[in-house]
Formats: C-alpha cells, sequence, structure tokens
C-alpha cells in the first residue's frame, strides 16, 4: 500500500483556514489503527500518537509510560508507522509525541523516520519530565541526571529547523513561557493535568471552571511571547463534549485536544456494554 504523504505547509494552511473560519481544531490521541479511522472519520484533524496511547489501548494507565519497562520511542515509532499511518486516508495528519530525554537515540534521526513515514508534526510530550512534580526529590534527581524540559524544547527547534511542524506542551506557565519564548511551536497547549474520567482516569477535584480560568491564564502570557501562536486545551476537568464547550467559551484557545476523552472512556463504555448484553444470553429450551 502508499501511505498518503503531507507537508508543514499544507498541514498550517489547513488549521489557518479553520481559523479563520472560526471553527475549532481538534487534536486526539490514538493507541491503535482502528481508533485512529474512527477519529478521522468523525473529524480529526490531528492524530496524536505516544507511548502511553499505545499503552492505554492495552488497558494500562497513561502514566504506565513514566515506568522503565519499555522503550517509549521505539514504541510510538513502531505503532505510527505499522499501526496508525496505513491505517488513515490522509484527512488528518499524524504528530508524533516523542521522548527528548531518551539517552540512547539522537532526536535528528528520530525525526528523519518519522518525515520518511509520513509525519511531519512533533510534540515533546511522549513522555514529558513534566509529569514529574519539580518540588518532588525525583524530578531533583532526574533533572541533576540530565533528564531535563529544555532537552524539550531544543527538540522542537531542531524539529522546526527540519520543517516540522511542532506542537509544544507544558505544565505550568513557567515551563509555558520557556516553551513559546524559546522553542516558538506553531501549535502550543497548555496540560491541565490527567483526563479524570473511566478506569483510569484520575480526578483531583478541580472544576471545568477551574480548569477553564488556569487556562486562560497561561493563554495570556503565551500569547505576548508570539502572537500568532494557536492556541490548545487538554486534560484535567475537560472530559466530555460539554465541558470542552466550557473551555472554548471562556478561553481564547483556537481548539481542543482529546486523549481519554475519545479513546479509553469510549472503549471502555462501548465494549463493556455490548459485551453485557452477549454474556446475559440464556437459554430457552
Amino acid at each position: 500500500m502508499i501511505v498518503s504523504r503531507t507537508n508543514r505547509l499544507e498541514i498550517m494552511t489547513k488549521l489557518q483556514a479553520k481559523i479563520d473560519k472560526r471553527i475549532p481544531i481538534l487534536i486526539s490521541s490514538a493507541g491503535s489503527g482502528l481508533v485512529a479511522q474512527m477519529l478521522e472519520k468523525a473529524g480529526a484533524d490531528c492524530i496524536n500518537t505516544f507511548s502511553g496511547a499505545r499503552l492505554r489501548a492495552n488497558g494500562m494507565g497513561t502514566m504506565s509510560m513514566l515506568w522503565p519497562i519499555l522503550d517509549s520511542n521505539k514504541q510510538t515509532l513502531d505503532y505510527t508507522e505499522q499501526d496508525i499511518m496505513p491505517a488513515l486516508k490522509g484527512d488528518a495528519f499524524v504528530c508524533a509525541c516523542v521522548n527528548a530525554n531518551d539517552p540512547l537515540k539522537d532526536m535528528v534521526q528520530v525525526i528523519e523516520r518519522c518525515k520518511a513515514m509520513g509525519v511531519y508534526c512533533i510534540s515533546n510530550i511522549g513522555p514529558s519530565i513534566s509529569y514529574v512534580d519539580k518540588d518532588s526529590e525525583v524530578f531533583r534527581v532526574l533533572t541533576n541526571s540530565g533528564i531535563t524540559f529544555q532537552n524539550e524544547i531544543e527538540l522542537l527547534q531542531v524539529a522546526r529547523e527540519m520543517e516540522m511542524v511542532t506542537i509544544g506542551l507544558a505544565f505550568d506557565e513557567e515551563d509555558s513561557r520557556l516553551m513559546v519564548e524559546q522553542a516558538q511551536p506553531d501549535v502550543f497547549c497548555f496540560h491541565a493535568g490527567t483526563t479524570k474520567g473511566g478506569l483510569r482516569g484520575y480526578d483531583t477535584g478541580e472544576t471545568i471552571d477551574q480548569t477553564s480560568a488556569r487556562t486562560e491564564e497561561v493563554n495570556a502570557k503565551v500569547r505576548k511571547l508570539k502572537e500568532d501562536i494557536i492556541l490548545i486545551a487538554h486534560g484535567s476537568a475537560m472530559e466530555t463534549p460539554e465541558d470542552s464547550q466550557h473551555i472554548l467559551d471562556r478561553t481564547t484557545c483556537d481548539g481542543i485536544w482529546t486523549g481519554s476523552s475519545t479513546e479509553r472512556i469510549p472503549i471502555e463504555a462501548a465494549v463493556y456494554d455490548a459485551c453485557k448484553r452477549f454474556a446475559d444470553l440464556r437459554f430457552n429450551h
């Protein structure tokens, strides 16, 4: 088969067209080809791949990617190439979230492999040092050993030089400012936290109003650093379409990023409900 190809200009033109028409951009994560097909068919603009999504597809929590059980970059690159790219028609582009702190791989070669398979968008979230609390001993040990947020920034700087579309993510105001100021990503997403809901979600107790407010506080700061940046919301209390509409109504975001909301949670409910109906069948004779 021949996998559909795209390029930076085509991707950015499509995103800008949606912004001009005031239609929200939709980025959605996929851990399998079937999910990717459904997301593209439903209208997602970007299919996001990363180790956490693949592990979610196997019934594990997203944060399993932080445990040293696998090579996150190898997993992401392999399943993106073998499962995701062949499943798509080309209506949606793919963003590969790679681990910039991988000591065993040259990020230039990682980016070149992405381009070779037809992926022209890179993000820094697969996984990120930002998942670890800054005030923890683990964070201090990791950064002291060279696993840093700066490496993630430099990944996007190099990716941009290599004509890739770049999507930067950060989890707090300080890192958001550093990411946008130094990497100048095409798209920036404030990661408000792990999405609640379903079997593996994590509920901090934050309301959708609080998620909206935190997101917009960061939006206001980063727009001053890059006026034409595309802003996307993700995570925490943003679980349902209604939650996402709330975010769009109360922030200056150009769109949303769904992970578990359009992947893990719907699968859990649909498969359980369908199988339960079969399991409840009984003989009538």
